[in-house]
């Protein structure tokens, strides 16, 4: 099988890297971590030392990252993927916003390699699950090459346009309406229990009803009921999603009153709970408010 490069092997890009090792794909990967690609390297990926190192051993190289500007550095510079002699195809998985995307994609233009915008939706456990849902845009005879991979990744792959950034827009919709529903079941099903009810009960009310949201359906009895809250990634991805969703927003003269509100309740989690802290923790300041406990 091809060989891959895996830039990012945190969270999402260190299950998404092991389910490609596992179809028998030979990787390189990097990430800024040694403890990230520790499990990788047991099962024989090479680890490299620059994002350039990888674009020297692999013909498509991915990239699943926290950051814009983590995304932007790793594409230039000496050391960058640009500058590789092996790459030929260079996968955004990342979820950074239509700007940054349409700059990588420039940089990617002119050094000769091909991009495709491709964020991924369906968290960490969909990752290690190969249960993802790939959001693309680039031209098709590139997504028709990468079509065997994203099937190794996910259960579906969109193709939501050719431009770059396309995809990113359609992935910033689908996580502003996630995280508003994060937001909304959490205080719904902490004013229930307050009134009363089994959050168990409730949930699975909820689930069979017209209710359900990815939260009641996924995250509450993962992480939530039986607080154990890891459910696998950092409250920092959801506000920098926020912002995201936010400026284009702006930019496009949108005006997102509800998402405004969310926003600013989330930036109320983050200061209690702190950035790194799991997502599904997002409750808590709710349950704490309340006095009550939800599951358990």
């Amino acid at each position: 099988m091809e060989t891959i490069g895996f830039i990012g092997t945190g969270h999402m890009g260190g299950a998404m890297a092991m389910r490609l090792l596992e179809a028998g794909h030979p990787l390189v990967v990097l990430d800024r971590s040694p403890q990230a690609t520790a499990p990788l390297s047991a099962r024989g990926a090479r680890v490299a030392a620059t994002p350039r190192e990888v674009a020297d051993g692999a013909p498509v190289v991915f990239a699943c990252l926290p950051s814009i500007e983590a995304s932007l550095a790793v594409v230039d510079g000496p050391d960058g993927v640009a500058r590789g002699r092996a790459v030929e195809v260079y996968v955004e998985a990342s979820t950074i916003g239509e700007e940054a995307a349409q700059a990588i994609e420039a940089r990617m233009a002119a050094a000769g390699v091909g991009f495709v915008d491709a964020p991924v939706s369906g968290g960490p456990r969909g990752a290690r699950e190969g249960t993802l849902s790939v959001i693309a845009a680039a031209p098709p005879p590139l997504l028709d090459r990468l079509a065997p991979v994203f099937g190794r990744l996910a259960q579906r792959t969109f193709r939501v346009g050719e431009r770059p950034g396309q995809a990113q827009v359609c992935k910033l919709v689908n996580n502003a309406i996630s995280i508003a529903a994060m937001a909304i079941t959490c205080e719904a099903v902490v004013l229930g229990v307050k009134a009363g009810c089994d959050a168990r009960v409730m949930i699975d009310a909820i689930n069979a009803s017209t209710g359900r949201t990815s939260a009641s359906v996924d995250k509450f009895p993962k992480a939530i009921l039986p607080r154990t809250f890891d459910y696998g990634g950092p409250l920092s991805i959801g506000s920098k999603d926020l912002e995201l969703y936010l400026a284009m927003a702006a930019r496009h003269g949108v005006t997102v009153d509800v998402a405004r509100s969310v926003a600013a309740l989330w930036a109320q989690v983050v200061a209690t709970n702190g950035p790194e802290r799991d997502y599904s923790t997002m409750i808590q300041p709710i349950e704490r408010r309340a006095g009550v406990i939800v599951g358990g």
